[in-house]
């Protein structure tokens, strides 16, 4: 019986480190222009689809989060470069506004810091 315990232990254990640390596939897109604006449809949902996101550098951008994701972790969005902070309602759609005036690599993050994404101005 302890065998067992002790092999159910390391399995968790094991599925538990590949959750957090291990590689998972992501998805890339790069934005839509509707009326002079890059727009990118982001689906939450156990995660960020897609998360990777190429912008233009000066045109004005958006991303539209669609939150359906009922879990706490994913109730809010955090862009710790850019100063951002926005709340994602279940079953909503939220936007944000992203600065383009200077290129680089922007994180984004659930508010719990599990899940994340990255936002390419070039």
């Amino acid at each position: 019986m302890t065998v067992l315990v002790g092999i159910i232990c390391v399995v968790l254990i094991a599925g538990i480190a590949w959750w957090f640390f291990g590689h998972h596939a992501t998805t890339a897109t790069a934005a839509k222009v509707i009326d002079g604006q890059q727009v990118v449809d982001i689906t939450v949902q156990g995660g960020y689809s897609p998360d990777q996101v190429t912008l233009q550098q000066g045109m004005p951008a958006v991303l539209r989060f669609h939150q359906l994701d009922a879990s706490s972790c994913l109730d809010e969005v955090v862009f710790p470069e850019l100063g951002i902070q926005q709340a994602l309602p279940y079953q909503s759609t939220q936007s944000v506004e992203i600065d383009t005036t200077k290129a680089g690599e922007y994180n984004w993050a659930c508010g719990m810091n599990m899940f994340h994404g990255k936002v390419t101005v070039k």
